[in-house]
């Protein structure tokens, strides 16, 4: 035994030197983020400037309430004449609008029941038409049939206005992931891109269902993309770069705290952690959504600072150095952080008694209940479910609502009510713990708190003193508040941690007083209502003498409740909704909009989707461009620096294009003639399918090897082989060469590059289609609208200088001190939108997960990969890559991504996970392996990818290493029809 204590208290002092040293390193890393931004952007700063900067980042002044200050911005007008289209996803759990299973999982909690009526509250404000709640459809017989309805109304739209039929707000149910079964929300990462991808057609036909309704036949796009959690973040992020619209994240709950946590509880180690709540992909979800953002809305001013502050992609300091430069219009160097904006939840008061026909008299239970417990009157259905277990109903009830989670910490509850003699004979504790028919049946940490709920009954003898009810409603939480209330109850919530604490606005709506922890969302929400106490949850004796306090002193319990109802308007949807629509109308102003009024299928290869330069905000490269008499200039072969300079610098650039002269030369050696560019649509536009070659099949110095010509015509010869599906059949390559370097490989294998309807290159950072003049000679056209669709975020500059000096040095070595850098800028492939880098000894170079966490602490936002065998690292704009670029392609040309075949080795570039899943068919070529690149990717301890990729789907299948036309074509079919079969 002693051996034992000593080998525990060894232990324990280990995991916290570890921990130590961990946020030591941690805190070193992110000073050293901030001091390397700080000194690049401060490069061409005069010293007032650099002084008032300095003094914005010292200055720190608490926020003493919830922050409403709109002096910088305009508040939502609710007469303005807007017809809004709002998207909001929250992916896991069981929703829907009615008789919701809160508590059923930890799945389905608080988050279901703030976005629907979330929903419901925006499609009702003025000037919003329509508002999607997007989420898993679920077809199994584990859940309720309606869980798998793929549309379900909310709440219609105003009867009295002219509004077409799709107007107000509609939960859709977007199939993914394994269609018969019910998943939690740490299996669902592998289906992500598979939502998207069925989110993505959704919002593509809505936009014309809504263009027709209220748009004069054009296209309406989303004013906003919300994500909810992280996962939901992710789609969102995949999403709002797919469509070009501002993206808005909820954090709700956050992984580095939880994990955080967990390490300090010291009972799992990181890899256990990891295995069980998949918590590196969900932190790594996050920093994507953080990269995305525009916007992150919180509930308090804590999260901001000490849960969001935990994250790479978020820095206070440098935030504000940004916002500051922002507002002088000072040069960033491409560096972002997200606006944070603390708006509380809102709350739906209709079913709350108003506090007029509340009575104020002690006897009015007595008056419904017999002294034995029979009822004198009707009363909801719970009460009797509550009061069977109470001997004396009629004593203040101390109500706690929550999941049988352990950081609820409803047991320290417990043990207080159990060891406090006097709060025993003055108050009866009633548990309502969600919804469970057999603790066999629960998961492991939720059966394990109610097993000790009920010892801990047992051994205090609390029997006729607490009640805990296996089941109830939706419907039936206000009643349960109600009967609180007419107790001259109290509402607990002493969570180790709680985000925010809904539940405390909802039981002072109902008149009750709180006692709540003082670790997160209830310290602001105490400030503001003014109802209640906050106590440690670790001590038990300050909660017993809290709960005492209101129950025994009269006086105070009618100050806190008149104080709760006195300010409780300040949680109402309404006043919620005005709050987020001005804070999404901020950040739209700040957003590059690029979207357009005209349908794109009325767009042409040679026309710009824009009639004129509308905006100089508008950071869109855009031309004004008469389809018979002008040509587009070649803005995505610019090898000149692009980055994100002052609007001055875009507009210059801009002018400068427009002065161009028709004939420019172009990579591929020809000329944008007249001919060239036409008012034509390019082939892609009338395919029915796409054939996508991703081959990653190179020699040591990263040129391609003989066998990817081989395959190519194989593939070529595959799509032919059905006469009637050729015709409808399209082909596009993807892939890391440059164009020009793309070109000159296909005509060393004798293929024409007119033999494709797209070629997508360096990455995904570039798309041409063939010329559509019928000479033959395989000029190419570039995009016109591809490059200011990713240049979002996108600063050249400063990506160069930071990726080469990160490179350049190893754990703060500088290169002087060490060995030669081991890399070098690759000239031949890099474009505009695309830095690239030569390795010269693959051994020195960082993973790419610590390349973008290094990135992510300066405040820069890309899209890196390694390619060609190891042999390049390639830094291109966040929205741009080869998965992005096949999404692209569906938006500006309707090919929707299911009908895409992704043709692809086992293995190869780094990003070549990205483009496995999806809704896309995939047809995995064996013995096709690069595994330098994929090595490449990941350091250990993050997460894997299992986590990215799914293991089965009936949307992949695999031919043999030496697979010819024949083979591929009959795999081309076998997928399609196990699609079919989904």
């Amino acid at each position: 035994m002693c051996w034992r204590i000593w080998h525990l208290a060894r232990k324990k002092k280990q995991l916290e030197l570890e921990d130590q040293q961990r946020v030591a390193q941690r805190r070193w890393e992110r000073e050293q983020g901030l001091r390397d931004a700080t000194e690049d952007m401060f490069e061409d700063m005069s010293e007032g400037e650099k002084g008032d900067v300095i003094g914005e980042m010292a200055q720190h002044s608490p926020t003493k309430h919830f922050q409403r200050n709109f002096s910088d911005l305009e508040k939502w007008d609710e007469n303005k004449e807007k017809k809004l289209y709002i998207v909001l996803i929250s992916l896991h759990g069981l929703v829907r609008g009615e008789n919701m299973e809160l508590g059923r999982d930890s799945d389905t909690g608080g988050q279901v029941k703030y976005v629907v009526e979330l929903s419901r509250a925006l499609a009702k404000m003025p000037g919003v038409y329509r508002v999607d709640l997007f989420t898993r459809q679920i077809s199994s017989p584990e859940v309720d049939w309606s869980y798998g309805e793929p549309t379900e109304m909310l709440t219609a739209g105003d009867d009295d206005a002219d509004v077409g039929e799709s107007s107000g707000a509609y939960i859709v149910r977007i199939p993914f992931g394994p269609r018969d079964k019910y998943l939690r929300k740490e299996l669902l990462w592998p289906h992500v891109q598979e939502f998207v991808d069925g989110a993505l057609a959704h919002i593509v036909n809505m936009s014309q269902v809504l263009g027709e309704q209220i748009g004069s036949g054009q296209p309406v796009w989303p004013y906003v993309i919300h994500g909810h959690y992280a996962d939901a973040g992710d789609s969102a992020a995949l999403l709002s770069g797919a469509l070009n619209v501002p993206m808005v994240l909820t954090g709700h709950s956050l992984g580095r705290n939880k994990l955080e946590q967990l390490l300090k509880q010291g009972r799992q180690s990181k890899e256990d952690i990891n295995s069980t709540y998949k918590i590196m992909r969900r932190i790594e979800a996050e920093e994507l959504s953080l990269d995305a953002a525009e916007l992150v809305i919180t509930s308090t001013r804590q999260e901001i600072e000490e849960q969001w502050g935990l994250y790479d992609g978020f820095d206070v300091k440098l935030e504000k150095v940004l916002r500051a430069r922002a507002r002088r219009g000072v040069n960033c160097h491409g560096r972002y952080m997200p606006r944070m904006a603390v708006i509380p939840p809102g709350m739906d008061f209709s079913n709350v008694i108003s506090q007029e026909e509340t009575p104020e008299h002690e006897g009015e239970l007595a008056s419904l209940i017999n002294t034995d417990g029979s009822s004198l009157k009707a009363m909801p259905p719970i009460w009797s479910e509550v009061m069977r277990f109470l001997t004396n109903p009629h004593k203040p009830m101390i109500l706690a609502l929550s999941r049988p989670d352990p950081k609820k910490n409803i047991t320290t509850l417990l043990k207080a009510f159990g060891e406090c003699r006097p709060l025993r004979e003055l108050a009866n504790l009633t548990l309502i713990m969600g919804n469970r028919d057999d603790i066999e049946e629960m998961s492991s940490g939720n059966a394990s708190v109610l097993t000790t709920v009920l010892k801990m009954i047992d051994k205090y003898d609390l029997y006729g003193q607490v009640a805990y009810p296996k089941h109830h409603k939706q419907s039936d939480v206000p009643d349960i508040y109600r009967l609180a209330a007419k107790t001259r109850g109290v509402f607990i919530n002493p969570a180790l941690v709680e985000p925010f604490g809904l539940t405390l606005i909802e039981a002072a709506a109902h008149g009750l007083p709180m006692v709540a922890t003082k670790n997160g969302g209830p310290v602001d929400i105490h400030r503001a209502l003014n109802n209640g106490l906050l106590v440690d949850p670790h001590d038990q004796a300050a909660i017993a003498d809290a709960l005492l306090k209101l129950v025994s002193e009269k006086s105070l319990w009618h100050d806190c409740q008149k104080n709760g109802w006195k300010n409780i308007h300040l949680f109402s949807w309404p006043e919620h909704c005005r709050t987020y629509l001005t804070r999404v109308a901020d950040c739209r102003m700040r957003y590059p909009q690029w979207k357009t009024d005209t349908p794109v299928d009325e767009v042409a290869v040679g026309e710009s989707l824009n009639d004129s330069l509308r905006d100089v905000q508008d950071m869109s490269l855009r031309l004004s461009i008469d389809g018979e008499k002008s040509s587009v200039a070649d803005i995505s072969l610019d090898n000149g620096i692009a980055g994100s300079g002052d609007v001055q610098d875009q507009v210059r650039r801009v002018m400068s294009k427009i002065r161009q002269p028709e004939n420019v030369p172009t990579e591929s050696g020809g000329k944008n003639s007249p001919d060239m560019v036409t008012s034509k649509y390019p082939l892609l536009r009338r395919r029915k399918r796409l054939v996508v070659i991703a081959l990653d099949c190179y020699d040591n110095s990263g040129n391609p090897e003989r066998k990817m010509i081989d395959k190519l015509h194989e593939i070529i010869k595959a799509v032919r082989l059905d006469s009637q599906t050729a015709r409808f059949s399209g082909l596009a390559i993807a892939t890391a060469m440059p164009i020009s370097q793309t070109v000159e490989f296909l005509k060393s294998g004798k293929i024409q590059a007119n033999e494709f309807d797209a070629l997508i290159s360096s990455s995904g950072s570039e798309v041409y289609y063939p010329g559509v003049s019928t000479d033959g000679d395989g000029k190419l056209v570039p995009d016109p609208d591809y490059a200011s669709h990713i240049e979002y975020r996108w600063g050249y500059d400063g990506l160069k200088k930071t990726v080469f000096k990160l490179m350049s040095t190893t754990e703060g070595i500088e290169k002087s001190e060490q060995s030669p850098c081991p890399v070098e800028e690759d000239k031949n492939s890099r474009n505009a939108y695309c830095i690239s880098y030569l390795i010269k000894d693959p051994k020195k170079a960082r993973k790419v997960d610590e390349l973008r966490q290094k990135l992510r602490m300066r405040g820069l936002r890309c899209h890196l990969m390694y390619c060609r065998n190891s042999t390049r690292l390639q830094v291109i704009p966040l929205l741009a890559s080869r998965a992005q670029a096949l999404r692209y392609l569906f938006v500006r040309w309707r090919l929707n991504v299911a009908s895409m075949y992704v043709i692809l080795g086992e293995a190869g570039d780094t990003d070549h996970e990205e483009l496995i899943s999806g809704t896309h068919k995939t047809v995995v070529w064996k013995g096709l392996v690069d595994k330098g690149s994929e090595e490449s990717l990941r350091t250990s301890g993050s997460y894997l990818r299992d986590d990215i990729v799914p293991r089965e789907s009936p949307l992949v299948v695999c031919i043999s290493e030496q697979a010819k036309a024949e083979e591929i074509a009959d795999a081309i079919n076998k997928v399609t029809k196990l699609a079919s079969e989904m």
